[in-house]
């Protein structure tokens, strides 16, 4: 297996009203996010800074990242221990402090797995094999704040 991986992502601005950026209220939040033969995503802003609702953004990707990278890296770890996971279902939360700048940075965030087992007689090994995951997920390992995790196996 190679040792470095690249990855290549376009993002796309759309929100020209006409003006430009000639006003913080004058241009859109909307833009797409594309990468080779993927369905492209809709982002804006959070609604609090003006975007639409109806799109992603970048906060809820963050969130979304650390997740699935965690279910998969969970996943990964459960078959090396022989443990069958029939259904797994994360509800992630994060918390996002501004400054006085306007600026701010994730302080946490806290997954929330539910893990469902072929044989409920694991849960314990089951519940212990999040710690491994964690150790392994590549977008955990990135971020300068605490990802913390709650599962429940059963």
């Amino acid at each position: 297996m190679k040792a470095q991986h690249s990855y290549t992502v376009t993002v796309e601005w759309l929100g020209n009203r006409g003006t430009g950026t000639s006003g913080y209220r004058d241009y859109g939040r909307g833009h797409l996010v594309t990468a080779s033969g993927k369905h492209p995503i809709e982002g804006s802003a959070d609604r609090t800074f003006h975007g639409d609702t109806d799109r992603w953004n970048p906060e809820e990707m963050l969130l979304a990242a650390l997740s699935q990278c965690h279910m998969l890296s969970y996943l990964h770890v459960a078959v090396l221990h022989g443990v069958v996971v029939t259904g797994y279902r994360d509800e992630a939360t994060g918390t996002l402090a501004l400054d006085r700048t306007g600026g701010g940075r994730f302080t946490s965030a806290t997954l929330h797995p539910r893990v469902e087992l072929a044989d409920p007689s694991q849960a314990e090994l089951a519940q212990s094999l999040h710690g491994e995951a964690s150790e392994k997920c590549f977008i955990a390992n990135s971020v300068n704040f605490p990802v913390l995790h709650e599962p429940q196996v059963g």
